[in-house]
């Protein structure tokens, strides 16, 4: 790819990212799981978990938020390991086709 090609694409990221937080200052920008808790409970209040986390259940209390950043984060990495694993793979086998 061009390098002003490469500039552009993280220009748009960049700002793909941080318009949304200087157009509307006001807003408060909530999770999903927010989101879908409220309105489960709009649509049936009454509604009981089918289960309980099972660190929740094992510990006797719900995890700090910090705890739960770091499980979060160690899932992303796995991930993103795992997809660099796979796209290099599929590099380097293009690569050698196109030596053979």
């Amino acid at each position: 790819m061009k390098k002003s090609t490469v500039l552009l694409l993280i220009l748009a990221v960049i700002l793909l990212a941080f318009v949304p937080l200087f157009a509307m200052p006001d807003k408060e920008f909530g999770g999903s799981d927010d989101a879908g808790s409220a309105v489960v409970e709009e649509v049936d209040s009454g509604y009981q978990p089918w289960f309980e986390p099972i660190l929740e259940k094992t510990l006797g209390h719900e995890l700090p938020g910090e705890v739960e950043s770091l499980l979060f984060c160690i899932q992303t990495g796995i991930g993103v390991g795992i997809v660099a694993f796979v796209m290099g793979r599929y590099v380097e086998r293009r690569k050698w086709i196109k030596e053979e």
